[in-house]
């Protein structure tokens, strides 16, 4: 698979989010995140690390890039209670506005290449 800088900084950057949302499992309270949230999270989060992997090592490429985006983006959806429900803590607010906003620049550099590969 060629690489291009806009495909391995999207790769990178859903890499590091991905390690964010299995790392973060352990450290959480139960309620901010929700413990079921966490794991969903955490899911994703290793799918997301799996997907980048094969796609840097340059497995099926369409269909691994695909399982990158959707994890990224249902890792990001999950985040999006955070702005409606009561009681959340402002900085966990941020730091999921700040998740949401990396997710979708990250599945920004990464679905161009999937119309390069159409």
């Amino acid at each position: 698979m060629n690489r291009s800088r806009t495909l391995v900084a999207g790769l990178i950057l859903s890499g590091l989010l991905g390690l964010v949302d299995v790392v973060t499992m352990p450290f959480g309270d139960g309620e901010h995140p929700p413990f079921a949230v966490a794991v969903v999270g955490a899911v994703l989060g290793l799918l997301t690390l799996a997907g980048v992997v094969l796609a840097w090592r340059g497995g099926r490429a369409g269909a691994v890039l695909v399982i990158v985006i959707v994890t990224r983006l249902l890792s990001g959806l999950s985040a999006v209670p955070a702005f409606f429900a009561d009681g959340v803590p402002g900085p966990a607010r941020g730091l999921a506005a700040l998740g949401v906003v990396l997710t979708l620049a990250g599945v920004a550099l990464v679905a161009p290449a999937l119309r390069a590969r159409a």
